[in-house]
């Protein structure tokens, strides 16, 4: 594409003849770059791109997108500056990709937790009724039989934009994606058009990254702003969360809502939950519908209930709504079942935050017909001010709990440990061990389970390693759980 029609839409200084400029694609890894690409200059968390411009040049760079005017370069190597690289590469990506969220349907799910089950719940949803869907998320980004790791909840708008263009390319209608406040503050989805955002929920997290919880809120609420009703986008929130009127008046687009309280307009009732599954009715107005899930749990019903609400502002048939769901499966690490014949249960999740490890723990002591065991610790150069407020949750639910290493990244595990270990000592009579080595954990908890117990191995669900000073080590709960149980049985 032509450098000039590339940043249509960006305002700009440059030196050199922009419309005799073809750019054969973009980078904003200088590590990426080809001949004839354009380089983008994006500050990152840790690195700074303009650092990196030199690089990009040797390695085939034409023209340099940044922020400031840089040190010169060979003849030829066109210079153009804007004020906000970030915002720039969003619009470079949709221009270069031809926009193709303006022809797919593109359901956005923010919130602190159930961003990837709700997003799956919508896919299949939208595949039992024959639409071919692509979906983006923390576990991958799939087409078809297609996948590929993105390395990012929320992918860079290059790498978002490429996989639109790719689900266009094969003939998908729609795609479901999990768009974080990261994504958001650092306008990763600034150029996506959204056909519908869906709100799960909102608690304490991420606030590492931002300086307190107005920020955090202020970053999701960004993401329903950005929606407009000129071609039919709505917005999809939870009733029964603290925030829903924040998103609600948020919003220039209709707005519906789910949840158990009467003022939802997609409302759960008649909810009955057992190991083995959830039933509960559907009340839309006059109209019922009965669910039978294999997922368990009230976090799982609001999960459902967002993806019904979606489907029905989509026009879905409810019989295909209702048949989805009964064929729907775990998410991996999500509550996810470890099942090797033994007596007792065994659950893997993803929960690192306070109210996801709290919901998933109230869900095992509502259907659990023995102890609770516990095994979890939090992530290193991370929010530590959850650290206790995580321990007094599994402490006051749990019967038994191992506190141990997460992903401790460049901390001391020990360190992380003794945070958790003030708030658990806030629950009278708690009861806990700590064994730091993650492996050992598990064994120690499968070892004192008994008939009827129920074991919860909470923080990293589908993750396959631990970060231990910056190195990854392949570890997999499901796995070591896994073997840990055929051993006993």
């Amino acid at each position: 594409m032509r450098l000039d029609i590339l940043l249509e839409n960006i305002k700009y200084s440059c030196t050199g003849l922009i419309n005799d400029c073809d750019i054969k694609g973009i980078a904003y890894d200088s590590r990426k770059v080809k001949d004839g690409y354009l380089f983008v200059c994006i500050k990152g968390i840790q690195n700074d791109g303009h650092d990196y411009a030199d690089q990009a040049v040797k390695n085939g760079a034409v023209a340099i997108l940044s922020e400031k005017i840089l040190s010169s370069w060979p003849a030829g190597i066109i210079s153009v500056v804007t004020n906000d690289t970030r915002k720039a590469l969003s619009v470079l990506a949709a221009n270069f990709y031809g926009k193709p969220s303006e022809r797919i349907k593109v359901v956005g799910v923010t919130g602190t937790n159930g961003k990837t089950t709700v997003t799956h719940m919508i896919k299949a949803i939208l595949e039992e009724a024959g639409e071919k869907t692509g979906i983006v998320g923390t576990l991958y980004s799939k087409i078809g039989e297609e996948e590929n790791d993105l390395g990012l909840t929320t992918p860079e708008s290059l790498e978002l934009e490429e996989f639109l263009a790719k689900c266009e390319q094969q003939n998908a209608r729609y795609m479901a994606m999990e768009v974080s406040a990261h994504a958001i503050y650092m306008r990763r989805v600034d150029n996506v058009n959204f056909y519908c955002a869906v709100f799960t929920n909102l608690s304490r997290d991420h606030l590492d990254f931002f300086n307190n919880m107005e920020e955090y809120l202020a970053a999701k609420l960004g993401f329903i702003k950005m929606l407009s009703d000129q071609n039919g986008g709505f917005g999809v929130i939870n009733a029964d969360d603290t925030y829903k009127d924040d998103f609600i008046n948020a919003a220039n687009v209709p707005c519906y809502t789910y949840g158990f309280s009467k003022e939802a307009i997609v409302r759960a009732e008649q909810l009955i939950m057992g190991k083995n599954g959830t039933e509960f009715v559907v009340a839309i107005g006059q109209k019922y519908l009965h669910i039978k899930m294999s997922l368990i749990g009230r976090f799982n019903v609001y999960n459902a209930l967002a993806a019904i609400t979606f489907a029905w502002q989509a026009g879905i048939d409810f019989k295909i709504i209702k048949k989805a769901l009964a064929n729907f499966r775990e998410v991996a690490g999500r509550f996810e079942k470890v099942d090797k014949g033994q007596d007792f249960t065994l659950v893997v999740d993803y929960a690192h935050t306070p109210d996801g490890l709290e919901n998933i723990l109230k869900t095992a002591k509502e259907i659990a017909l023995g102890r609770i065991i516990t095994v979890f610790g939090c992530g290193g150069n991370r929010d530590a001010g959850k650290r206790p407020l995580m321990g007094e949750i599994v402490a006051r639910w749990s019967d038994f709990t191992i506190i141990t290493s997460d992903n401790p990244r460049d901390e001391e595990p020990a360190d992380i440990v003794n945070e958790i270990v003030t708030g658990v000592n806030e629950v009278a009579n708690s009861r806990y061990a700590i064994i730091l080595d993650r492996q050992e954990a598990i064994h120690h908890a499968v070892n004192l389970a008994k008939k009827d117990d129920f074991v919860v191995i909470a923080g990293k669900g589908h993750e396959t390693y631990q970060i231990i000073k910056g190195e990854k080590i392949a570890f997999d709960d499901r796995k070591v759980a896994a073997e840990f149980l055929e051993r006993l049985i």
